[in-house]
């Protein structure tokens, strides 16, 4: 089964937007995975401040959540595997949602790539 998280996220973080609030994400920073700023964990979580006005290309799916954003105003690309993702909630209120616990199965979060398909189209010929 695909893990409901990414669901849960891409929801909670719709509302707060919804809202005018800012977006915090509670991120396990000690994953294997991610990679944050490491000068700002605490207690082995660091907290990202998600918003559209403080992050680039900011990317969530089943996967995870990747963005760019500058931490001490040195510019650094960011990614949070989905299981590291801990809770999301607004600064504002603290009001949001902690994610509960599931079992994430290697082969769901990371499938195998497809082989390329050849491609179909036309074919050009020589015609004398």
């Amino acid at each position: 089964m695909i893990p409901k998280r990414s669901y849960l996220l891409n929801a909670t973080y719709e509302w707060v937007a919804d809202n005018n609030m800012t977006p915090y994400l509670l991120v396990d920073a000690e994953h294997e995975k991610a990679v944050v700023p490491t000068e700002f964990v605490q207690d082995g979580q660091i907290v990202l401040n998600i918003s559209m006005s403080a992050v680039r290309n900011l990317l969530m799916d089943k996967m995870g959540v990747s963005f760019e954003a500058r931490f001490g105003g040195k510019p650094m690309q960011v990614y949070v595997p989905i299981e590291a993702a801990l809770a999301l909630y607004a600064k504002e209120s603290g009001d949001g949602l902690v994610f509960p616990d599931e079992a994430f199965e290697p082969e769901e979060l990371d499938p195998e790539p497809e082989p390329p398909k050849p491609e179909k189209g036309f074919q050009l010929k020589v015609v004398k």
